[in-house]
């Protein structure tokens, strides 16, 4: 490429995309020798049942959980930054979305997409690590259409948790933004994500009267963990998720299981275009099989949406752990993570404790030097944008690929062999203030 960054000394993005091929491989290599993943054992033993007993007797119905600290055995073994792309781990769907010339087709394939990756998910009942304020995390895929996919991700907030991420595919126009805002309950024998936050997808390419990409916002259900108190834990989704686009909208509900009747993982939705005609029922289970039914034709039999025992999620690449940052998600947790992997709890919440209480050591610095925390890689959204944390850089929607590419590349390590830039450590906001003066945006 003419515009070949020079991340290392001789090193092009199409060398660098070549490391992260072999890297890619050598990564499966290891994932194969492990027998049993740790995330999937339950481990609701006595003692550990006497843990969750003891800190739920101190609280009441609608307690905030966000400041409890939970025993590590029901701990997954990633950051919540990282656990964001079970949902971008079947790009083929997103791709063929884009493609779709039918305004109708392209909705119903956004909503296929978005469903998608909710199966992806420990076996057992897991919840991801808390980030700590100013964590990142960054990834990519070698997808396969020859082209890469992006993912950059920061902590921006602690209390409440608000999740930053962004996720780009240039070369076939596909931009995500989106934040993430988990408000954990106590509800009794239950606790409750209460999923609040938004993504938004833009197809660049495809303009509307007025040359605006078209755009797409997308919230998420509910997450549920029940049987904390008695009976068998598991995990269920519930309530709505609404999806909105250009001429359509989705209302699918999760419906959790009753105590009577019912059954569980459930869905039941409809797409309406905006005059309120239902156009399409969508129904199924969203860790099986979902389905699509077309209300045009009184006799339309439903068809298979999404299979998910049929579809490989494709897992995100990372760089090596050698190569990044003391603040970069599986660097930071790597102590905690490999004594979960050992069933080791008791390490694990060692090392867990040093971590937070660190946190808190500097957030009383902070207090008391009247010093405010500004995140490095998302600054706060303007009027108008759709979600409340946006990746500093301005990404023009109609740059070439390789500018795009380069632009991304530019705000953080995330290929194999890039490095941190001094730029790095310089607040997003400003860096942000700078390119707008530079660029006039």
């Amino acid at each position: 490429m003419s515009t070949a960054l020079k991340i290392k000394k001789g090193g092009s993005r199409d060398e660098i995309s070549e490391k992260s091929h072999n890297n890619s491989s050598a990564n499966l290599s290891k994932n194969d020798n492990n027998a049993m993943d740790t995330d999937d054992i339950d481990e609701e033993d006595e003692s550990g049942q006497n843990i969750i007993l003891n800190i739920i007797s101190q609280l009441r119905p609608g307690s905030d959980l966000s400041r409890i600290t939970l025993p590590t055995f029901i701990l997954e073994k990633k950051s919540m930054l990282e656990r964001i792309t079970n949902q971008l781990q079947f790009p083929d769907v997103l791709l063929a979305a884009h493609d779709e010339k039918d305004p109708l087709e392209r909705f119903v394939k956004v909503c296929a997409w978005y469903l998608a990756g909710w199966h992806i998910a420990p076996k057992a009942v897991k919840k991801p690590l808390n980030p700590v304020l100013g964590e990142h995390f960054t990834a990519y895929w070698n997808l396969p259409n020859k082209q890469q996919a992006f993912y950059i991700s920061e902590q921006t907030s602690h209390h409440p948790p608000e999740s930053a991420y962004f996720y780009m595919i240039p070369e076939s126009n596909i931009r995500v933004d989106g934040v993430c805002i988990p408000k954990s309950r106590f509800l009794g024998n239950s606790s409750a994500a209460m999923m609040e936050g938004l993504t938004q997808l833009q197809f660049l390419d495809i303009k509307d009267s007025k040359g605006n990409p078209e755009r797409y916002t997308l919230s998420q259900p509910n997450v549920y963990a029940r049987g904390i108190l008695f009976g068998k834990m598991r995990v269920e989704l519930g309530d709505h998720m609404i999806i909105k686009g250009p001429t359509y909208q989705a209302d699918i509900e999760f419906k959790t299981k009753g105590f009577i009747s019912g059954t569980y993982d459930a869905i039941e939705g409809v797409i309406k275009d905006y005059s309120g005609k239902s156009i399409c029922e969508i129904s199924g289970k969203w860790n099986d099989i979902m389905y699509i039914k077309y209300l045009k034709e009184k006799h339309s039999k439903k068809t298979v949406l999404f299979d998910t025992h049929k579809s490989s999620p494709l897992k995100p690449l990372v760089r090596p752990l050698n190569e990044q940052g003391d603040y970069e998600s599986r660097r930071l947790w790597k102590k905690v993570t490999d004594a979960l992997a050992q069933r080791d709890h008791k390490v694990a919440t060692e090392e867990k404790y040093q971590i937070e209480n660190y946190q808190r050591e500097l957030a009383k610095k902070r207090v008391e030097d009247g010093v405010e925390f500004h995140p490095k890689l998302f600054r706060k959204s303007k009027p108008g944008e759709d979600v409340d944390w946006m990746i500093f850089k301005h990404i023009p929607e109609n740059a070439s690929h390789e500018d795009q590419i380069r632009n991304i590349l530019e705000l953080v390590p995330i290929l194999p062999g890039q490095q941190f830039t001094e730029k790095f450590s310089i607040p997003a906001y400003k860096k942000h203030e700078i390119q707008k003066k530079e660029h006039n945006v």
